[in-house]
């Protein structure tokens, strides 16, 4: 119709007995990704590679003097025991949030997917807790746990007679962290648990119970295989989470201690870059930890994968 602005539309061909739908412009797709790979450019592949370079020199405490030092940092890091203490503490951490986040969110997102009279007002509240931001999260976990006038301790000492005291306990520091960082997560899986529960086809269920199947047999055979993929997703990105989005949490619970039993392994790389100045070291267990984490992310495509069921 004449005044109508017209819009491109889509061509089609047929190659290979398939067809295939093109977009006439050619520029444009690529204008549309380029703010996306800008970002990435300048916040993740230049500081890369600047962590590389600098982790074979020793850096002045002022950043005006570099002394190559070819491979010292990762030698001295694999001899360092403080290192080694922060990475099996990582791996403990990281374990204990992934499993936990997932078994949680998922027993939680089974009991908000049931059609039940004011729902909605439960899911908000609990998928509220990812949207705060991991300092607010420490803070409210700190002062909840503050061994003089926390509200859980002050429940835990009436009911138990015990007396709470993570400040001065590092082990129970490391479990406490571990409940405060999977809560944070919490949200997050809940809303991608929900959205997998929603797309699971009603009529199995159904044709589950006529059958005879219990609820229990229905969630393990049926449910929980539906949701494999969604599973898979979330086990990478709550393992990404532990590795690398804690530091806030960590930083305003613990600092790491008591005694380094919380100190994981970017919180360790900030302590001895930005507070011991020893740059070139820091680069290099950045370098590092990005391997691990890469390989840990290549194992669990490899071999995690092979029971994700796409049917």
């Amino acid at each position: 119709m004449p005044g109508e602005e017209e819009f491109p539309r889509f061509q089609f061909s047929l190659r290979g007995g398939k067809m295939q739908r093109r977009f006439p412009n050619k520029v444009l797709p690529y204008l549309l990704v380029s703010p996306s790979i800008v970002v990435v450019i300048i916040f993740l592949v230049i500081p890369t590679i600047q962590s590389l370079y600098m982790s074979f020199f020793r850096v002045s405490p002022f950043g005006d003097r570099l002394i190559f030092v070819k491979f010292y940092n990762f030698t001295k890091l694999f001899k360092s025991t403080d290192y080694v203490h922060s990475l099996l503490i990582t791996l403990v951490f990281a374990a204990a949030v992934v499993a936990l986040g997932i078994t949680i969110g998922l027993l939680i997102s089974v009991v908000l997917n049931q059609r039940l009279k004011g729902l909605n007002y439960y899911r908000t509240l609990f998928i509220w807790t990812y949207a705060i931001s991991p300092a607010v999260a420490g803070t409210i976990w700190a002062l909840m746990f503050d061994p003089s006038s926390g509200p859980i301790v002050y429940i835990i000492k009436t009911l138990f007679n015990v007396k709470l005291n993570w400040m001065m306990n590092g082990n129970l520091a490391l479990v406490i962290v571990i409940i405060a960082a999977s809560w944070k997560m919490l949200g997050y899986n809940i809303i991608f648990f929900l959205a997998g529960l929603q797309t699971i086809p009603e009529e199995l269920l159904e044709a589950a119970s006529i059958d005879g199947a219990s609820s229990v047999r229905k969630f393990f055979k049926i449910t929980l295989p539906l949701l494999s993929p969604t599973t898979f997703f979330l086990l990478i990105m709550n393992m990404l989470y532990a590795f690398f989005q804690v530091f806030g949490l960590i930083d305003i619970m613990t600092k790491g201690g008591p005694g380094n039993a919380t100190e994981v392994l970017v919180y360790k790389l900030y302590r001895d870059g930005f507070i011991n100045l020893d740059t070139g070291f820091a680069s290099a267990q950045s370098v590092v930890l990005f391997v691990f984490v890469a390989i840990l992310t290549a194992l669990q495509f490899k071999y995690a994968e092979r029971r994700v069921f796409y049917g």
